[in-house]
Formats: structure tokens, sequence, C-alpha cells
């Protein structure tokens, strides 16, 4: 009896677990990934990633309104943390899809005072002001502050917005359909209030997402890639069409959002 045993560092067993992961999505119809950054440490490493699967994996750089410090404890984003980030996104603004995940918040322990809601309010304008100098998308997540993200983005004369995991009311929703803004819609449409959202959006103005490994069909259920599929189904459900119609219309659409993907994929 042969008996093989392979020796990996913690990294390679790490990157080949990646490999086959990614096979998978490959073998599951996934075409791209895009990896979206939340603190400026994550930023070397994306950039990594896109360099190693070209093509496949692409990268969104922004920073997130909360910050981890050391001994895994958090704090509120600052202007320096922006400002420090700016010269790297800048470096490969050519690679990017967008600048994200920015965030506005008021659900956060972090916003609980007027003054850091404030602060959040500035980390994004600044964010966008550096979206429209690069000609980049936003990709913009906000909690329990719809109304208030929409108004701040027409303010600052943002044109390219995807609204990502929208919680607001569909009408506030609408008035970003207005300003030609696109909202994506997670498997976890499933289980939430976006049903509503989905009902009133035109299809023109959805694409699909996973934010894996949130926002799953399941709470607390680790959420994978492939189940944008479950996505499309609750779509093609809400609005009584086929899901290779949402399909084809999202694909469109997020090729509107992403304009650099045409340049990889055969769709």
């Amino acid at each position: 009896k042969c008996r093989t045993f392979l020796l990996f560092t913690l990294e390679e067993f790490c990157d080949l677990l990646l490999s086959i992961l990614i096979y998978f999505l490959f073998q599951s119809g996934v075409l791209a990934l895009v990896v979206v950054a939340e603190h400026s440490g994550d930023f070397t490493k994306i950039i990594q990633l896109s360099e190693r699967y070209p093509g496949f994996i692409f990268p969104c750089l922004g920073i997130h309104p909360v910050q981890s410090i050391p001994g895994g404890c958090e704090r509120s984003v600052t202007l320096k943390d922006v400002e420090e980030a700016f010269p790297f996104i800048e470096l490969y603004q050519d690679r990017l899809l967008a600048i994200g995940e920015n965030w506005f918040g008021f659900y956060l322990r972090f916003a609980s005072s007027d003054e850091q809601k404030e602060g959040q309010r500035q980390v994004l304008m600044k964010q966008i002001q550096l979206g429209k100098q690069l000609d980049l998308l936003l990709n913009v997540h906000s909690r329990s502050a719809g109304r208030p993200t929409i108004n701040l983005l027409k303010e600052q004369g943002a044109e390219k917005v995807l609204l990502h995991a929208f919680d607001g009311k569909p009408s506030v929703a609408m008035e970003g359909v207005k300003a030609g803004y696109f909202f994506s819609i997670p498997p976890s449409i499933a289980r939430s209030e976006q049903q509503k959202l989905v009902k009133q959006l035109p299809l023109e103005s959805i694409c699909l997402e996973t934010d894996s490994p949130a926002l799953g069909p399941e709470k607390q259920v680790r959420n994978e890639p492939k189940n944008i599929f479950i996505a499309a189904e609750y779509i093609a459900k809400i609005k009584g069409i086929s899901v290779e119609d949402v399909f084809h219309v999202t694909t469109q659409n997020s090729l509107k959002v992403f304009p650099k993907l045409k340049n990889f994929l055969r769709i």
C-alpha cells in the first residue's frame, strides 16, 4: 500500500484552498468575483489576489466606518484613515472597479452621537469626491440611513453609484433610481424586507450580489457566491418573469456598473 504525505506551509495551504474554491466557483457558473475592501489593511492582499487571478478577481478599495485596532477592538473611522488610504487607491486606480465599500450607517454604536454621524458623513464625502476624481463607481452600503445616504450622494454630485444591500424605504430608493443609481440584491432577500424594495425597483436598476460570507438566504449560515442564483429566483418570482430574463438584464446592468468587466468576460 502506497501512502503519500504532502507538506505545506500555512500560506501554501491557504493558497491551495483558495485555488480549489475558485475552481468550484467557476464550475458553478461564477465568471468573476468583485472583492471589496473594508480597511486599508485589506488593500495589498486584494491587489495580490487580483494579480494572481487576473480576469477573475477584480478589486474595489475603500474605507469602512468601523476600523479595527490591536487587541481585537474597534473604533470609528477618521478623516486621517481615508487620507492615508488615498495614495494607495490612486496608485492602483486603473485596476479598480470601484471605490468601496463605503458606509453610512446610523445603527452602529460608532454613530450614536451627532459628532460621530458627522464624521461618517465627512468620510463618505471624501470618498465620493475621490470616486468622481478617478471616474470610478462608488459601492455604498447604508444601514438605517437610506434617505441621508441618497441625499448626500445627490448633493455631492455622485453619478456612478451602486447601493449594496439597501435597507431604506422603496420610495427613498426611487429617488436613487431617478439619479441613475443601481441597487444590488443579495440572497438574503429570501428572508428580508428587500422583497418590497424589489417589487418597486425597475429591473433595469437591479444588480445581483452575494456579499459572501454574509447576507445568505438563511440567517447565521455562511453565504456562498453560488447563492446568487437564489437572489435571481426571488426577483423572478416577485417580478413575474423568468429567471433567465433576470440574469440577462442584471448581467447587462452589471456591465454598465462595472464597464471594465467587458474587457475580460465573454458574454
